[in-house]
């Protein structure tokens, strides 16, 4: 089949301006309700204290705020955990999430109770997406090389997370956090979404510019493709403990309190 220069172009112009409705339908999401409550969730390496620095900012504004204890098992048991919490809450909800706790606010965030959605330098897959081969497409961080495993439990060396996971905490603060924190199960890695709460919920997300868990450029491209409004931080990839304020603007931002 042959096809004249005419329709050739008129296809092109079709098929970009198909694009463009698509990135302004995703830049266009409403802005979100005005919400009361927070509900935080910590990801691999970490508890639920890796928000102890954002904690009282978001109270101190009478919010209330419950950092989820993820249980590092399975991504069901892990949004079964989100879940529970929140079902509790009593209306607008922002669901906001560090690292591989990205997974489970594109999974729950679904929840009638969500008003926005939060990533902080977070995961943040398409519903079915294997995101361990769309994080191949970027350069490996150098956090990757630093996981051991006892049998399925997988967690951080202390020299991999003092360097590529906390890089720009004090030592003695990064060496706290490596205290509590907390194994995965291999499994887990291996566990995709079913919903992608960012494409019907306004969503926000912050870069870490200097991160070695979660590659930067990865960063860039989940919040660009969700059309997010995205803020960077020079931050290793704890920037919600190195850099509390601003994550804090950003939530208060998604929960209408800016």
């Amino acid at each position: 089949m042959t096809i004249d220069r005419r329709t050739f172009a008129k296809s092109i112009l079709s098929a970009g301006a198909a694009t463009m409705l698509a990135g302004r339908a995703l830049a266009q999401t409403p802005p979100p309700a005005k919400a009361r409550n927070i509900v935080l969730v910590h990801g691999l390496f970490a508890d639920g204290s890796s928000w102890s620095e954002v904690i009282p900012l978001l109270q101190a504004r009478g919010l209330n705020v419950v950092s989820v204890q993820n249980p590092l098992t399975t991504l069901p048991d892990a949004v079964a955990a989100a879940t529970r919490v929140l079902d509790r809450q009593d209306g607008p909800t922002v669901l906001a999430g560090h690292s591989f706790s990205g997974m489970i606010v594109t999974e729950a965030g679904v929840h009638p109770n969500v008003s926005a959605v939060v990533y902080v330098a977070a995961r943040a897959p398409d519903a079915g997406e294997d995101f361990g081969a769309l994080a191949g497409r970027f350069p490996a961080p150098p956090a990757s090389a630093g996981i051991v495993y006892d049998g399925d439990e997988g967690r951080l060396s202390e020299a991999a997370f003092l360097r590529d996971f906390a890089g720009d905490l004090p030592t003695a603060r990064a060496r706290a956090l490596f205290a509590v924190q907390q194994p995965f199960n291999r499994a887990l890695l291996a566990d995709r979404t079913t919903n992608a709460a960012w494409r019907s919920k306004p969503s926000y997300y912050a870069v870490s510019t200097e991160d070695r868990t979660i590659n930067p450029e990865l960063q860039r491209y989940l919040a660009k493709r969700m059309g997010a409004k995205t803020i960077e931080l020079k931050s290793s990839h704890v920037s919600l403990i190195s850099h509390p304020t601003e994550v804090t603007r950003l939530i208060l931002d998604a929960a209408g309190h800016a």
